[in-house]
């Protein structure tokens, strides 16, 4: 594991400069010059689906089953378990005759390669294949656009995507910069239909605190949208639905936790607070549990 492992590695997309962020010592390298990128701005379906004795799919066990393995999805996720997204992944054929449901399932399982492309940025070294796990998560989620143009989700999950290409690509400009060009019209669309979804604000909030004061940007208004993304999620009712998604409150506590880490003027207490609020969501959740929390550690005994 990387002990310069940044939150998640999530929320990556990237300005023209391509400016790196360099701050020697602490933790935000990775994370600020991902999002640095993006300053401008999966639920898999069925395993193997049972069948009625006609060889059809039945309905009510398709679905069962999609969320079965939606919820392994979201465990191994937390979990660091990138060999069982993987498998995860595979096991999921979404339903042919229902696009609503395509379409969220489709989104699962772009999630699950999505984030084992995430938690491949925490592990050292580095894994070699997460930019295919990027370029099979953006066709998945383009096949739930597909079923249902105007799921935001898949939007939001797809723009991050794009921008995670964008920074393994740094060393490109040009190729680069052509990854920021798919994502920031997803992102600006996200913003126009849904600007209170907490996931959004979740990908959102690295790109406040990358970019600067003329562009909207600082530290402050990274806390601001993570605060109003806490405020939001903890106020809406629970979903009923478990292929719709609705995770982001533990999201925005270690992404929260970590800025309070990093911050100009750290604020470590609250930094645990917020890390060990995460944990009582997530108790097995490998990155805070392993990776940030030690830093917040280290940090309060280097402080005295």
């Amino acid at each position: 594991m990387k002990d310069e492992a940044s939150p998640y590695q999530n929320l990556i997309t990237f300005p023209p400069s391509l400016r790196p962020s360099h701050d020697a010592g602490r933790t935000e390298g990775i994370m600020l010059r991902a999002a640095f990128v993006s300053a401008l701005f999966a639920l898999g379906t069925l395993s193997s689906a049972q069948t009625q004795s006609e060889g059809k799919s039945a309905p009510g066990a398709t679905r069962n089953s999609a969320i079965r393995i939606v919820e392994q999805i979201k465990r191994a996720d937390y979990q660091g378990d990138r060999a069982a997204l993987q498998r995860l992944h595979a096991e999921l054929t979404p339903a042919p005759d229902n696009k609503m449901l395509a379409a969220r399932e489709f989104y699962w399982r772009g999630f699950a390669l999505w984030r084992r492309a995430i938690n491949g940025f925490n592990e050292s070294p580095t894994p070699k294949d997460l930019e295919d796990d990027l370029n099979g998560a953006i066709t998945d989620f383009n096949d739930s656009l597909t079923q249902d143009v105007a799921f935001v989700e898949s939007k939001i999950a797809e723009a991050s995507c794009f921008g995670y290409l964008a920074y393994l690509n740094m060393k490109d400009p040009t190729r680069a910069r052509e990854m920021i060009q798919h994502s920031s019209p997803l992102l600006k669309e996200a913003v126009a239909s849904d600007p209170d979804n907490p996931r959004l604000l979740w990908v959102l909030g690295p790109i406040r605190w990358s970019s600067p004061p003329e562009r909207g940007g600082g530290q402050d208004k990274a806390f601001e949208a993570y605060n109003r993304g806490l405020d939001i999620i903890r106020k809406q009712p629970v979903v009923s639905d478990p292929l719709e998604p609705s995770w982001g409150e533990p999201e925005l506590l270690m992404n929260r936790a970590w800025s309070n880490l990093n911050r100009t003027t750290p604020d470590l207490k609250a930094a645990q607070k917020d890390a060990e609020a995460a944990l009582t969501l997530v108790p097995y959740w490998h990155y805070v549990r392993d990776i940030l929390m030690p830093q917040i550690k280290a940090a309060q005994a280097k402080a005295g």
